[in-house]
């Protein structure tokens, strides 16, 4: 659809309606260019939406419920048509919104309590409020300091996604709003907003409602006012989220979303993507929320109830897998458990680290990784574990990993038994019947193994550790640097994996960067190919005279080439048929299609074909050898990249080959007169006729001297005769002397021919 414009277009369908005396409200929204026509900025159109009874109505399509046997048009269309007016950020629209206290109510009377919530229209109240939140900031935050139940009503509501992003952007937990507003968010330092989200965990069991409670508390703990963040991290607020997670009676959402927050309150940047912190160091309106050491505390002090939802003794549950069955199965609130403890040994804590040595934790979740083989979510977040500690430079820990929990042990008894046990008391058991699958955690075990070793170089403790153990260094050289050797994928034959160990440059790139290859003449090349096989037998004559073209004409320019020859790739197995040897590369359209192309580009004694060589004189160059005996006479052209033979006519060569090299060379002499005569006859006539363009007879004249003189210089390559002094291209670097055309005519011709074809081409 295009934009309306004066003479261009005929009238809008909006326009005509507009143009009725009496019309309605629905009869625009039933028109389907009414958005356009609003982003158009439609005058009389807007004129007509911006009186207080249209906003109004456009408010009730938004806010309120339809009966369910209503017209589709009324339950959906208007709807959306409504809400996509007011989202056109129509200034003057949201100006009439703004200023009434009447609808502004009718507005968020879509959050009261006795009110329906549907959560289609929930969707569009949410891009109302939002459009309002960005573009009337003040006067909205204004109305909601005013009416504080908002507030309380918001948070009701909070297990409808549209309203809980609504909140949000209320609270300032949004990075896109309020950079310049941040007067308008200190009203919130005194309400208990916080309190009343966190207080859902306890009041619902919707996990909705738990999910969005955490997101929002994760918000403000990645961009929040200083007032909330301060509050979010104290104690008391910790305190009281664990107490509502380890609620007996309280499903388990609850603490695996609460868990959450924690991991969010250790490590904010951990649920933010890479693009959300780089925009985010741009703000300044908001704090970024970090544990402090009494955050840290508080969470430990809950910290022995969270280790003993690990222990997997007291649960009953099966769950059946493709490989047997788990019993119990993890669960999604052990699996958040040993996260959090990732992410808690990731924050540098002495008194943390120590407080999970006393109690046991790192030694549960080690065992937890060999229990489960496979769940790789536990492995990724156990294997993080294990880095973390080794890492560490306190051997406290060092020393806990490799001796209190056997970690050297437990991987080399994994590796003995690879397959998963029959007679195992585990939780995880295989199949009746079936042989027991490979377990699932060897490519982790290998990773660990690895860091080890690496670790291993720079660390004395690792290093004594690992050489005291005989059946360590067994493995290691007997199956690790194997397996390291087999998966190391960069000495694969196939594949191009381009992101392990951030890699700067693949192999492909690497044989191309560490060849000195001419990539200009290899470009120039290209594009010389592809300029004379994009034209059609029909089209040869016409593509060999526009030659003389500017850049922007060719079809594959020479950058174009580069690039393409940059693709490709470049191996060591290429044999002296490839481009880089300035061998035949391109076939083109084939030998047929060649040599349609010679034959239809071969001068006869005719004026036309005659002209047609002297355009291609431009850019190719024709070469003639002959063969002794009875061998056929070839022509070889060179399009610039290789060489194309072709045999000549079997009238022609019979003739080249019948005639002696003494008869030739007398020929050409004879041949030579008759053109020198014909040059004076024309130089005469011009003169007698008053013309000025003497010269350019000469210099045709001159040309069919050269192609005269050319079958005596072909018929002994190496002497040359001093009639064909015009034909030497003697500045060529090469050495190699270009021929005119005209070469390509029989080698016995009669004057008066030759006569003619002079006069043609003057």
């Amino acid at each position: 659809m295009f934009w309306r414009m004066t003479g261009l277009s005929a009238a809008s369908p909006v326009d005509t309606i507009l143009d009725k005396e009496n019309f309605t409200l629905e009869e625009l929204l039933d028109e389907d260019e009414i958005i356009q026509e609003c982003k158009a900025l439609n005058t009389r159109l807007i004129n007509f939406l911006r009186d207080k009874a249209q906003v109004e109505q456009l408010l009730r399509y938004i806010v309120e419920e339809v009966p369910e046997d209503s017209e589709k048009k009324r339950s959906f269309k208007f709807p959306f048509i409504a809400c996509e007016i007011f989202t056109c950020e129509i200034d003057i629209i949201l100006r009439t919104l703004i200023e009434d206290v009447e609808l502004m109510d009718l507005l968020f009377s879509f959050v009261k309590p006795d009110h329906p919530h549907s959560t289609l229209l929930a969707g569009y109240f949410s891009k109302v409020v939002i459009c309002l939140m960005l573009r009337k900031t003040a006067p909205l935050m204004n109305y909601v300091q005013e009416h504080p139940d908002i507030v309380v009503q918001l948070v009701d509501l909070i297990g409808i996604t549209s309203v809980m992003e609504v909140l949000i952007r209320l609270i300032g937990a949004d990075e896109t709003i309020y950079s310049n507003f941040a007067d308008t968010l200190q009203w919130l330092e005194n309400t208990n907003v916080l309190e009343m989200i966190v207080d859902k965990f306890s009041s619902s069991d919707s996990p909705e409602v738990h999910a969005n409670a955490a997101e929002i508390l994760s918000a403000v703990t990645r961009c929040a006012p200083p007032a909330l963040a301060a509050k979010i991290c104290s104690p008391s607020f910790v305190g009281r989220l664990f107490r509502h997670a380890l609620e007996e009676s309280r499903p388990k959402s609850v603490l695996v979303h609460s868990l959450s927050v924690c991991i969010s309150l250790l490590d904010p940047k951990r649920l933010a993507s890479a693009s959300y912190q780089a925009f985010r160091s741009n703000l300044s309106h908001g704090t970024l929320v970090t544990a402090s050491p009494e955050t840290v505390d508080g969470m430990l002090e809950s910290l022995g109830d969270l280790l003993k939802l690990l222990d997997i003794t007291t649960s009953e549950n099966v769950l059946p897998t493709t490989y047997g069955c788990l019993r119990p199965p993890l669960g999604k609130h052990r699996l958040k458990i040993v996260e959090f403890i990732s992410v808690l040994l990731t924050i540098g804590s002495e008194i943390a680290e120590k407080e999970l040595i006393s109690q046991s934790a790192i030694k549960r979740c080690i065992d937890l990784f060999f229990q489960y083989p496979y769940n790789n979510f536990l492995h990724h977040h156990v294997e993080n574990i294990i880095v973390s500690c080794l890492e560490v430079k306190r051997n406290q820990l060092i020393d806990h990993v490799l001796n209190d929990c056997d970690l050297v042990g437990k991987v080399l008894a994994a590796e003995k038994q690879s397959s998963l046990s029959v007679d195992s008391n585990g939780p995880t058991l295989p199949s009746e019947g079936k042989e027991p699958p490979r377990i699932g955690n060897i490519g982790h075990i290998t990773r660990i193994a690895n860091k080890l070793i690496q670790l291993g170089n720079s660390s004395s403790v690792i290093q004594n550790h690992l050489q005291e153990n005989s059946e360590w260094a067994e493995w290691q050289t007997g199956v690790l640097v194997k397996r390291n050797e087999v998966e190391n994928v960069y000495h694969w034959a196939c594949g191009r994996p381009t992101s392990l160990h951030d890699r700067g440059r693949d192999s492909d790139d690497d044989d191309f960067r560490d060849r000195d290859y001419d990539v200009a003449a290899l470009a120039n090349n290209l594009s010389q190919a592809f300029r004379y096989g994009i034209y059609s037998n029909d089209d040869i004559e016409e593509a060999q005279g526009s030659h003389e073209r500017d850049d922007e004409d060719v079809y594959f320019d020479d950058e174009s080439a580069e690039v393409v020859i940059s693709s490709l790739r470049l191996g060591d197995d290429q044999d002296s048929s490839s481009l880089f040897t300035n061998s035949n590369w391109f076939t083109f359209d084939g030998d047929r299609g060649i040599n349609d192309r010679l034959a239809a580009s071969i001068p006869s004694p005719s004026p036309n074909s005659e002209e047609t060589s002297m355009n291609l004189e431009e850019t190719d160059e024709v070469l003639i050898g002959e063969a002794t005996g009875s061998e056929s006479r070839l022509e070889s052209v060179s399009l610039g990249n290789g060489s194309v033979e072709e045999t000549k006519e079997p009238a022609e060569v019979a003739e080249h080959n019948d005639a002696s090299t003494d008869d030739e060379k007398l020929l050409c002499r004879e041949e030579e007169s008759v053109s020198q005569e014909a040059e004076a006859s024309e130089q005469s006539m011009d003169v007698q006729d008053g013309q000025t363009d003497a010269v350019g007879g000469t210099a045709e004249a001159s040309t069919t001297e050269g192609a005269a003189a050319e079958p005596c210089s072909s018929s002994e390559p190496g002497n040359a005769s001093p009639e064909s002094d015009d034909t030497d291209l003697s500045a060529d670097p090469s050495g190699s002397s270009e021929i005119s055309h005209e070469s390509r005519s029989p080698a016995k011709v009669d004057d008066e021919k030759k006569v003619e074809v002079a006069t043609t081409n003057e």
